[in-house]
C-alpha cells in the first residue's frame, strides 16, 4: 500500500513551498552538475534498460540515454534554473468599497503524478520543473526503464541530501501496475495527474483516475502542402518533421498534397528515400509516386495508415481537392497536437490557422518546434491536448494554480 507514501510526499510539497527562489535554483544547478558528473553511472543503468529492448522497437530512441543527452538534460536544467519563478506572481490586485483588499497569486498544485513509459529524460525534466514551481513530485516511470529511473532519481536525492531536504520532494514509485491504480485514486493527496506516452496510456489514465487528468503526449500530426505552397520550403519541412527524431510526439505522421500539386509530391518526398522512409499513399499519391520513389518504401493507404501515430519511419500521404477538405481531414483524424500548412497564400494560412483546432498550428514550419525548451519554457512536462487549464508545451507557469489572498481591518458582512 502506498498511501504513506502519498501522504509523505504531501508533506515534502508544503516544505518545498517554503523555500526561496534562490535556493530552488541553487538545488536545480547541482543536480545539473551531479548529473554530468554521474554520466558514467546513468548510461551503464540505462544500457541495462536497452539491452532488454529489441532495438527495432520505436521506444528503443526515447529510452536511450547518451552522453550528449545527458548533457543536453543539464544544459536544460541550469535553463529551468534561471528562469522567472512562476509562484507568488500578483495575478490581479483590486480594493473593495468596504476596505478589504483581494490579491489573486499564482501558487503551486502542490503534488503532481506523471505517469510515462520508456523515457527516462522525463524523470529529470519532471523533477526540474516541478521543483522550481513548489511541486512535489510523484515519478510512476515504465518497467522498460526502471533501472534508469532508479539511478536518476538517485541522483537527484543524493543533491536533495545535500541541501538538507526532504527527498520526498521527488518520489519514484514502483513499476507494476499496482501503483498505478493507487495512484489513480489518491484523491486526498495527488492533486494533478500528467500520463506522458501512447495513446493507450493516455486514454486509460483518463477513463480511470479519480485525481484531475492533464492529456498530453499523443501526436497524430499533418503537414498541408497547399495550392501555393513552395516546393523547396516544402521538401526541407516535410524531410525535418518526418525524421528528425520519428519517436516524438511531435513527428509527420501525415503528409496531405492539394491535388493540384501532385506533380510536386516526388519532389516534396525524395529526401525520405534517404532514411527509408516508407510512405502509404491513397490512389491519387500512389500513382504520383509510383517509378519516383523507391518501390520497396511505397506502400497503397489502408485503413489503418491515417489517425496512426506511426513513432517510426513511416507516414502516409493523403490528396485533397483543396484547403477545406484538408482540415476536414485533419478533424477527423488529427489527435489535436501539432498541424501545419505550407503556402505562400496569407489568406490561406490565415484560414488553416483559424479553423484548424490544435494545440499548435504552424504556416511554412517543421512542426518539430512544439517542445517546451524550443518555445523558451526552459524544458516541459508534456504538451497538453486538451483545452482545460493547460494547452500546448507545460512550462512552469502550467504547472500552477492561483489562490485569493484576502486583508482586512477588522470587516464584517452585514
Amino acid at each position: 500500500m502506498l498511501e504513506n507514501t502519498f501522504k509523505q510526499v504531501a508533506e515534502a510539497g508544503r516544505k518545498l513551498n517554503l523555500l526561496d527562489d534562490e535556493r530552488i535554483n541553487e538545488v536545480l544547478s547541482a543536480v545539473a552538475e551531479e548529473a554530468l558528473g554521474q554520466t558514467d553511472f546513468i548510461l551503464s543503468e540505462n544500457k541495462k534498460d536497452l539491452d532488454r529492448m529489441d532495438k527495432n522497437d520505436p521506444k528503443y530512441d526515447r529510452l536511450m540515454l547518451t552522453a550528449s543527452r545527458i548533457k543536453d538534460i543539464a544544459a536544460d536544467m541550469k535553463n529551468v534554473a534561471g528562469l522567472p519563478s512562476p509562484l507568488n506572481r500578483v495575478l490581479r490586485m483590486t480594493e473593495r468599497p468596504n476596505g478589504l483588499k483581494i490579491t489573486k497569486i499564482s501558487v503551486p498544485f502542490g503534488v503532481i503524478g506523471i505517469i510515462y513509459e520508456a523515457r527516462p529524460n522525463v524523470s529529470f525534466d519532471v523533477f526540474s520543473l516541478c521543483f522550481k514551481s513548489g511541486n512535489a513530485c510523484l515519478l510512476k516511470g515504465g518497467s522498460d526503464a526502471s533501472f534508469s529511473n532508479t539511478a536518476i532519481v538517485e541522483v537527484i536525492h543524493s543533491v536533495l541530501k545535500k541541501f538538507d531536504l526532504d527527498v520526498n520532494m521527488a518520489t519514484l514509485l514502483p513499476s507494476g501496475r499496482d501503483a498505478t491504480a493507487e495512484l489513480l485514486n489518491a484523491v486526498n493527496d495527488v492533486d494533478i495527474i500528467i500520463p506522458r506516452g501512447s495513446q493507450s496510456l493516455i486514454d486509460f489514465v483518463r477513463n480511470n483516475s479519480k485525481v484531475p487528468v492533464i492529456e498530453t503526449g499523443a501526436g497524430v500530426c499533418h503537414i498541408y502542402f497547399d495550392e501555393f505552397g513552395d516546393p523547396e520550403k516544402g521538401k526541407n519541412i516535410v524531410f525535418n518533421a518526418k525524421t528528425r527524431r520519428v519517436s516524438v510526439c511531435n513527428s509527420l505522421d501525415c503528409l496531405i498534397v492539394n491535388e493540384k500539386r501532385l506533380p510536386d509530391l516526388p519532389e516534396l518526398c525524395r529526401k525520405l528515400a534517404e532514411r527509408s522512409v516508407v510512405i502509404f499513399a491513397d490512389k491519387q499519391a500512389f500513382g504520383a509516386l509510383e517509378g519516383k520513389y523507391p518501390g520497396e518504401w511505397l506502400k497503397p493507404a489502408g485503413k489503418d495508415s491515417f489517425g496512426t501515430e506511426f513513432l517510426d519511419y513511416k507516414m502516409s500521404v493523403k490528396t485533397v481537392p483543396d484547403i477545406a477538405q484538408a482540415v476536414a481531414h485533419i478533424t477527423e483524424f488529427g489527435s489535436r497536437h501539432s498541424e501545419a500548412i505550407i503556402t505562400e497564400n496569407n489568406e490561406r494560412a490565415d484560414f488553416f490557422k483559424k479553423t484548424v483546432d490544435a494545440a499548435c498550428v504552424y504556416s511554412n514550419s517543421s512542426i518539430s518546434f512544439s517542445d517546451g525548451a524550443q518555445f523558451g519554457m526552459g524544458a516541459e512536462i508534456g504538451i497538453s491536448t486538451q483545452k482545460l487549464h493547460a494547452r500546448g508545451p507545460m512550462g512552469l507557469e502550467e504547472l500552477t494554480s492561483y489562490k485569493y489572498l484576502i486583508d482586512g481591518n477588522g470587516q464584517i458582512r452585514s
